[in-house]
């Protein structure tokens, strides 16, 4: 079982004696993961962007359609 306890006490003594190693070793461990995000959100937002212009689309397609069914009844 994990000695959670105790693996946060050493990290903590970790910082206080290495400061720029701790730091530097943290925002490497993290970046990979803020560059990960960042890859992700931007297909987030393509595919929001797409759905909706395809939402656009069709919906201008069904208003025309209703559009000609009304002028073909008249």
């Amino acid at each position: 079982m994990l000695d959670t306890k105790a693996w946060a006490e050493r990290a903590v003594e970790w910082a206080a004696k290495d400061p720029d190693g701790f730091l530097a070793t943290v925002i490497s461990a993290l970046t990979p993961l803020f560059l990960a995000r960042a890859v992700l959100s931007w297909k987030l937002a393509k595919m929001t962007e797409a759905r909706g212009k395809e939402q656009k689309k069709t919906q201008k397609r069904q208003e025309n359609t209703a559009k000609t069914k009304r002028l073909k009844k008249d």
